[in-house]
């Protein structure tokens, strides 16, 4: 499947470690570099805004999904590619999905892990085939991955729904896993007779 276009999820802060911005720009550079639209939530502030002036700058191409609520709290970043202006959250998740062959997380809160396990879960189900991943700056994901395993440990998730997970250190590690991504279907529910 082509990589043409990646939706990031990210935090609306900059975090406290000054590594998180710096990531947040090296992604933006890369993505522009390796010819690949990005799409996000939209804003200026935090590292989101950070990612997309830094593609805008390398002269790459980004496109916003924002829900009006957020529009109106002027936090709409103004010189993006595109601007698409939706009714409600669950509008810019869809459509977010819709306009990317890939999601990538880097550091944020709950809103950014929300949106993470959305399109894993969509995964697991077979809804989409696209690759999830997580840009793992500074080991800022070490305790989540932490609980994934400890999830498949105590039998709410299967290793191979575990292992759909693309988790990287470095941008373009994360970019050519993303790239090379092979869909394995699994199972969600193993029947009676299965077991």
């Amino acid at each position: 499947m082509a990589l043409n276009s990646l939706c990031v999820f990210c935090g609306s802060s900059d975090g406290s470690r000054p590594e998180y911005a710096a990531a947040a720009e090296a992604m933006g550079v890369a993505l522009a570099g390796a010819g690949i639209q990005l799409v996000y939530g939209g804003a200026h502030v935090g590292l989101m805004g950070r990612i997309a002036d830094a593609a805008l700058g390398a002269g790459g191409r980004v496109v916003g999904v924002m829900p009006t609520v957020l529009v109106e709290k002027e936090v709409a970043h103004r010189g993006l590619s595109e601007l698409h202006e939706v009714a409600s959250m669950h509008e810019r998740k869809a459509l977010m999905a819709d306009l990317s062959d890939g999601f990538v997380s880097l550091p944020g809160g709950a809103g950014t892990l929300e949106e993470a396990f959305e399109v894993w879960t969509w995964a697991q189900l077979g809804i989409h085939a696209k690759p999830v991943a997580f840009l793992n700056t500074g080991g800022y994901f070490n305790t989540l991955i932490a609980l994934v395993d400890h999830m498949v440990e105590e039998k709410f998730l299967r290793r191979q729904h575990a292992d759909m997970l693309i988790v990287k250190p470095g941008v373009d590690e994360l970019i050519e896993a993303c790239r090379t991504y092979v869909p394995r279907h699994v199972t969600k529910w193993v029947t009676a007779e299965g077991r």
